[in-house]
């Protein structure tokens, strides 16, 4: 017999709390919020995985059944992403790590999820939206943690940032774009799912402003350093260090 809803999601948010304590405990020489990354990136890798089974392998395909009955392996990771989204609300607002657009993006998440779990239907759609949020958080996270450790200005802190970029945008608002054009074209999900779904492609084009800029500057920034070495080189030349006569 499976548990009511309310308690698998306790026992996802309990499951989540209890490995953010086991990292603290581990990485006690680290800051609060390194463990909590720790868990995103758990989070993340965990969720990508099976929300990508579910999608592709197990079904329904969202695209063409948005609005269908959720399935048994649907909830289970639903509850399980719910339960994370809810920790991580909660750290975020206690710590005040977080702007406000971060906060209503777990917020929509949190309804959102809830909302399907409670109806028993659109979790196919929700569980698209938890892939195309999270197959880019790894990077995030990884992104961080290299710039914890000093090696973020390197190749492969250059690497991470060129995947985050393409995933985000190709995945993110690519594919979102066409997911969201089958949510409104569908009758099937209920007006407030789709209001969520419209939502969350609005908060991403914001993030998308914001990675649009970082990537300008970063690859004004590279080029200023190309530059600088180009006219260094040319200076030797003429010089005469590097040439011989």
């Amino acid at each position: 017999m499976l548990f009511p809803l309310p308690l698998r999601v306790a026992c996802s948010l309990l499951a989540w709390l209890s490995l953010y304590t086991w990292f603290c405990h581990r990485y006690k020489h680290r800051n609060y919020e390194w463990s909590c990354r720790l868990v995103t990136l758990t989070h993340g890798i965990l969720a990508t995985c099976l929300s990508a089974y579910v999608g592709f392998i197990d079904g329904p395909w969202p695209l063409s059944h948005p609005g269908s009955p959720n399935t048994t392996l649907q909830v289970h990771v639903l509850c399980l992403s719910l339960g994370y989204f809810l920790f991580d609300l909660c750290w975020c607002v206690y710590f005040q790590t977080e702007g406000a657009l971060m906060l209503a993006h777990h917020l929509v998440s949190i309804l959102g999820i809830t909302a399907s779990l409670v109806l028993g239907e659109s979790a196919a759609e929700v569980n698209a939206v938890i892939f195309g949020s999270e197959i880019t958080n790894p990077l995030l996270q990884t992104r961080w943690f290299l710039k914890e450790m000093g090696c973020y200005h390197s190749f492969t802190g250059d690497v991470v940032d060129f995947f985050f970029v393409v995933l985000f945008t190709g995945v993110r608002i690519g594919v979102g774009a066409w997911l969201m054009y089958c949510e409104l074209a569908s009758p099937k999900p209920r007006w407030y799912i789709k209001l969520g779904g419209v939502i969350m492609y609005a908060v991403s084009w914001v993030f998308m402003v914001s990675i649009c800029r970082f990537a300008r500057r970063k690859s004004m920034k590279k080029y200023h350093a190309w530059r600088s070495w180009r006219s260094d080189e040319l200076y030797l030349k003429t010089n005469g260090h590097l040439k011989n006569h």
